[in-house]
């Protein structure tokens, strides 16, 4: 055991040092330069080649008969050949040397399009982009073919595909675990302004990179009933019968590390029926019933966050959880098996992170596993467990923590249920022993919530089932402990710790930014996508008015780009040389999207009062999808699709304020607004926001951040410096003593009327003369409603930052070095540090780089 603790020490280092653990792969021969220099062909030939050989041989086309869908698909494959080779070598070393894993359990992994970004991490995107012109192909229009993988939502989901990126770059053996979705969470359409949520049928033309995996298929025991017995030894042992049980299918995602040194993978449990055909309800003319089994359990997989409004949505909901979380932990513990005597090494060879409360009910089916099918005593099991499992949080909303009534859990989940309880009876006499009597202790700790019906708070559950909890941002692990957890916190001292966010350069700067890019190679040298802190180089340059004009070049024409795709999606035109205001995220309130349209208002009204006045030219861009049940959501894009076609419409406006929301946000979407944004809308009330990570991606594509502090605005203004970033708005001390004082949303529009003539605005049929008063209930939500996320307390701060962003933007040589120094400094939020930090924290585990 001493031996082991010294390699232990080595990988620290290895992680936290990322620029000396990544510096050879910038050397190192990508997989297609490696085989075309043993095959005698050139790159560029032997890419074009395998192209052609897989139009012909996998999809039976030639170059006259093929569709562009059919060379997106030959593409495709000519990569993951490439990527297959090292996704086969890197498994093989991971088994034989019997490595210590990450498993990162997720809900959701929002992927976006895949070719391009393997492309990039196989260092072959010039390669292919050579091939494929010699072909008399382009490859962006033939990317342009991908869906979207339909896996996630918002930032959650994008966080988990930036890690699983991460730590296939940083050599960290690792596998993610996920639900198969047929459909995404839907695609969204506009009518009269109004989100309409369409099928997200993301796999109707195939995906090239899942590779199905029947041999590992497991089987999942729901509902039921528990039956306890005892043996002639008297010992005890329960068992669940009279199951309905779900078969997962595993299907696989290769993740290429760049560089593609190694190949982790992403699995995806699909839902299918124990018995997927009842042959004799078909033979006596049962048609729709001998299907009925197996049409009920592919619905589990069937859809990203099913509509819980309903008792049955709710059911469908915590199905998934146990479903995919038991699929994933039977997977860990078969591979374990398989390499290991027993189980007493679990922790030693696997790091569970738990991502949010979603898969929390893994606390509770590690153990029923460990106890009811390994027949492992309790407390041992609870060691293992306890020593396996961490856990992430990433809200502070308290609506956001998953909590299920006791009698759907007693219905569909009746052993969970009774492990539960114990691990609560055990962790309440814990809290006993350290406050003796304090019922009120036991009342905040307990995971079990008293009241009609009882309720089981799951992030209590993994809190009490983990060795570590981190929060996402330094303020928001600040809070969990003072606000959410301080019992806990209390309760056991260094088991709270903060990890802040990150965002993948390979994607996020070197996938969407080719111009940027390029620029960034010329100053800072190859291989800064996996050491960001060379991008500081750019600092030395930021002031020098030649490679500011080229930096503001490359900002144009990616700003064109964005044009031209604003003009296909809602046909307005815009502007490139106007300031792109760009506000793209999950609509919510705490965001405050509300916020922005009421300074739109603002602007609108300034300019049509003022004729002769001068005003900055701006472009304000929207991407938001609106969960289908939140009604106040849904609201506010209809609102700000109705006042964006007014004043799109409005000649007195003379082009100088243009607002366009564009449908459907996604990542293909995203990577064409981020390089082109000048300014982020990043405000958030205080207080609310755990990390964000759009913020981070905006900032190193070149974007000013408007924001108050909340989340990780407070660390980019650390690092930006004050003199490069708008920070306005209540801070969350001072958001909690407006609270306790009494905050009255009156108060404030009666000392302020232009404020409350823009709400009377917005109410009038001016936006909506078909339908007066259609917009009523955003104004009534800041006023009647209470104004929960203190959207007229901020207001005027918002305003004033806003000015003085639109004059920064006149000056072209100081907003130039304001750019430039967001992309040189924001090296912290590189995922690879985020990944390190994991590592050295809270996993304790090392890189194992592969030999070529």
């Amino acid at each position: 055991m001493p031996k082991k603790k010294k390699p232990a020490k080595k990988s620290v280092k290895l992680v936290k040092a990322l620029p000396p653990a990544v510096k050879p792969k910038a050397k190192a021969k990508s997989p297609a330069k490696a085989k075309a220099s043993a095959a005698g062909a050139s790159p560029v030939a032997a890419f074009r080649d395998a192209v052609l050989h897989h139009l012909k041989s996998t999809f039976a086309r030639d170059r006259v008969t093929a569709t562009r869908n059919d060379w997106w698909m030959a593409t495709c494959m000519a990569a993951r050949d490439q990527m297959l080779e090292r996704y086969i070598d890197t498994q093989s070393q991971h088994a034989s040397k019997n490595v210590r894993r990450v498993y990162y359990l997720s809900l959701e992994y929002l992927m976006g399009r895949v070719l391009t970004n393997n492309l990039v991490n196989l260092r072959l995107r010039d390669v292919a982009t050579q091939a494929l012109a010699e072909l008399g192909q382009d490859l962006e229009t033939i990317a342009d073919e991908e869906a979207d993988m339909g896996l996630g939502n918002g930032g959650l989901g994008r966080l988990a595909a930036c890690f699983l990126d991460s730590l296939a770059t940083m050599d960290i053996p690792a596998i993610g675990y996920g639900i198969h979705y047929e459909f995404g969470l839907f695609r969204q359409t506009f009518v009269q302004g109004r989100q309409v949520e369409v099928a997200d049928n993301w796999l109707a033309n195939n995906n090239p990179w899942l590779i199905r995996r029947p041999n590992f298929r497991v089987s999942v025991p729901l509902y039921g009933r528990v039956r306890h017995s005892t043996d002639d030894r008297g010992n005890h042992s329960a068992e669940l019968v009279e199951t309905r049980d779900l078969l997962g299918v595993p299907w696989d995602i290769p993740i290429a590390g760049f560089g593609g040194s190694s190949v982790n993978f992403l699995r995806l449990w699909e839902s299918k029926a124990a018995s997927e055909f009842d042959f004799r309800a078909f033979d006596r003319g049962g048609y729709v019933e001998a299907v009925r089994d197996r049409t009920s359990s592919e619905t589990v997989s069937k859809v990203l966050y099913p509509n819980d409004s309903t008792e049955s949505g709710k059911e469908l909901r915590l199905v998934q959880q146990i479903f995919f979380v038991s699929c994933s932990l039977q997977d860990i513990l078969r591979r374990h098996r398989r390499l290991n005597p027993d189980f007493s090494s679990l922790p030693a060879k696997a790091a569970i992170q738990l991502n949010d409360t979603h898969p929390a009910i893994a606390v509770a089916e590690l153990m029923r596993l460990l106890v009811d099918v390994e027949r492992l005593g309790w407390d041992e099991a609870w060691a293992l467990c306890t020593r396996t499992f961490s856990y992430t949080n990433h809200t502070l909303l308290p609506e956001a923590l998953e909590t299920w009534s006791v009698p759907l859990f007693e219905k569909v989940l009746p052993r969970h249920l009774e492990i539960i309880y114990e691990i609560n009876r055990r962790h309440l006499e814990e809290v006993d022993r350290r406050w003796p009597g304090d019922d009120a202790r036991k009342t905040e700790l307990s995971i079990i919530q008293e009241g009609f019906p009882k309720r089981v708070r799951m992030a209590h559950l993994a809190v009490v089932g983990s060795h570590h909890v981190n929060g996402v941002a330094e303020l928001h692990t600040r809070l969990l402990r003072a606000h959410l957890f301080p019992g806990f916190d209390e309760l056991w001292k260094g088991k709270f710790v903060n990890v802040t966010n990150g965002v993948t350069p390979r994607r996020w700067v070197r996938g969407c930014n080719p111009g940027l890019s390029a620029l960034c190679d010329e100053v800072a040298g190859a291989g800064w996508e996996a050491d960001l802190v060379r991008l500081r180089k750019l600092d030395a340059v930021a002031d020098r008015p030649a490679f500011q004009e080229r930096f503001l070049a490359i900002k144009r024409a990616n700003k064109v780009r964005l044009a031209a795709r604003i003009k296909e999606l809602v046909d307005v035109d815009v502007s490139p040389d106007a300031l792109f205001d760009v506000q793209i995220k999950r609509l919510h309130e705490y965001k405050r999207q509300h916020l922005s349209l009421l300074h739109i208002l603002h602007l609108y009204r300034r300019i049509l009062n003022e004729p002769h006045g001068k005003f900055t030219p701006r472009v304000c861009v929207f991407g938001a999808k609106a969960a289908p049940g939140y009604a106040l959501a849904k609201h506010i894009i209809h609102a700000i699709n109705r006042v964006a076609a007014v004043i799109n419409a409005d000649e007195r406006v003379r082009g100088l304020l243009k607002v366009v929301f564009l449908p459907d946000y996604r990542v293909s979407l995203a990577e064409r607004i981020i390089p082109a944004a000048d300014l982020s809308e990043q405000i958030s009330t205080a207080g609310k926001e755990a990390s964000g990570t759009g913020n981070m991606k905006l900032a190193l594509n070149g974007a000013v951040t408007i924001g108050t502090l909340d989340g990780a605005n407070v660390e980019i203004a650390e690092e930006v410096g004050d003199q490069n970033i708008f920070i306005f708005g209540l801070k969350v001390e001072e958001v909690q003593q407006l609270w306790a004082d009494g905050y009255d949303p009156h108060a404030v529009l009666a000392a302020d009327p232009e404020l409350a003539s823009l709400l009377d605005w917005l109410r009038s049929e001016t936006f909506t003369p078909e339908q007066p008063g259609a917009l009523a209930p955003v104004v009534d939500s800041l006023t009647s409603g209470g104004d929960p996320y203190l959207v007229l307390a901020d207001f005027r701060g918002y305003v004033a930052a806003q000015e003085q962003a639109s004059q920064a933007f006149l000056d072209r040589r100081r907003w130039a070095a304001m750019a430039i120094r967001n992309v040189a400094r924001c090296a912290k939020f590189s995922s690879d540090r985020s990944i390190g930090d994991y590592a050295q924290l809270i996993w304790k585990t090392k890189s194992l780089p592969i030999p070529r």
